[in-house]
């Protein structure tokens, strides 16, 4: 990617986010921006920086679970390089409209190159990181809303949306594990996405050269995933720091609302953070989703029973540490690793002739 191109992808980025913020705001003004702004200026200062220490603590043990699935597939790498690779990705996804997508390539660009193991074993790994957090996430979401709809009977436009999200996001599991499994079928989707390829380079990039690349990526790739799932015990410590990175995440929340003196259920917090997290590993072609998911949270708050003024403090406190925090802390460590020598522009080609 040229100079020019790459600036023009954060230019459209940054307008994005800009409509995004506006957006928000414009939201803010009808619900009652200045009781809004009010109920965060009351925010306990305390409790605010428990939720800052949450979020840094639920990327630290993500990190964790990423780097004991890379031992497990025998790639070598210090947790201080695991731990950046997950900041950049993170910086990466709420900063490109390809979301989660974007984040696991960059992820495993930098690892492959880190590594110098082979990039199928670092996809394995980064496939696997995604499916238990998918998978936690999918669990917390069908046990807090069958234990919210029994407790409270929340309104029929609730119930629907958590079941569609809930049934989006079993569907996106059960694609990701049929794919990791059965070589053929991802033979064929890889044949078509070369072939997409090769038509949209008009000839600079050869079929069969792509081809023998992706076999060979594609066969260690698979090796990976049976390792993993060979012994399934081996699995039990990478679970166990995925739910707590988890809950650390659920904290957040927690902590924010304890900061705006308000009382909140934690399966309300379970439902809106689960859906939340759905809608961002949905690329819809807005970084960091600012103004969509911004308006989903507040209004799902608002619908689970939550004061409206307060719905919109606190999303506007979380969403400050969650999206702006990682884009903060994601790009320092982009500035970081650029000075070590890693320069992602060549990462197509670098991960290809792996």
């Amino acid at each position: 990617m040229n100079d020019e191109r790459l600036f023009n992808l954060k230019r459209t980025g940054i307008v994005l986010i800009i409509v995004g913020v506006f957006g928000f705001v414009l939201y803010l003004y009808f619900v009652g921006l200045n009781e809004v702004v009010d109920e965060i200026r009351q925010a306990d200062p305390f409790y605010y920086s428990l939720a800052f220490a949450a979020m840094v603590l639920s990327v630290a043990f993500y990190s964790l679970t990423w780097h004991r699935l890379l031992r497990i597939l025998s790639v070598k790498s210090s947790f201080l390089k695991v731990f950046q690779f997950i900041w950049v990705g993170s910086f990466v996804d709420l900063l490109v409209p390809a979301e989660s997508i974007s984040g696991d390539i960059s992820r495993v660009y930098l690892m492959s190159k880190e590594s110098g193991d082979d990039a199928g074993k670092v996809v394995a790994s980064v496939v696997g990181h995604r499916v238990l957090a998918m998978t936690i996430t999918l669990a917390g979401l069908v046990i807090s809303s069958l234990y919210f709809v029994f407790r409270y009977h929340p309104p029929l436009l609730v119930m629907e949306f958590i079941g569609i999200i809930g049934a989006g996001t079993l569907v996106s599991v059960i694609l990701i594990f049929y794919f990791s499994k059965r070589r053929e079928a991802t033979d064929k989707v890889v044949n078509w996405i070369i072939g997409v390829l090769v038509w949209f380079s008009r000839g600079r990039w050869k079929f069969e050269g792509l081809r023998n690349s992706a076999e060979k990526l594609l066969k260690a790739f698979h090796e990976g995933i049976d390792n993993l799932s060979i012994r399934p015990s081996r699995l039990v410590l990478p679970v166990s720091l995925a739910i707590i990175a988890w809950l650390l995440d659920l904290l957040i929340a927690v902590f924010v609302f304890h900061a705006l003196s308000t009382s909140i259920s934690f399966s309300k917090i379970v439902i809106v953070y689960s859906i939340s997290v759905a809608i961002q590993n949905a690329p819809i072609g807005i970084p960091g989703e600012v103004g969509v998911l911004d308006i989903i949270m507040a209004t799902l708050y608002t619908l689970l029973g939550v004061p409206i003024v307060v719905s919109g403090g606190a999303t506007i406190l979380i969403r400050f540490l969650t999206l702006w925090g990682r884009l903060l802390i994601g790009g320092l460590n982009v500035q970081w690793l650029g000075i070590k020598g890693i320069k992602p522009s060549s990462a197509t080609p670098e991960l290809i002739s792996k």
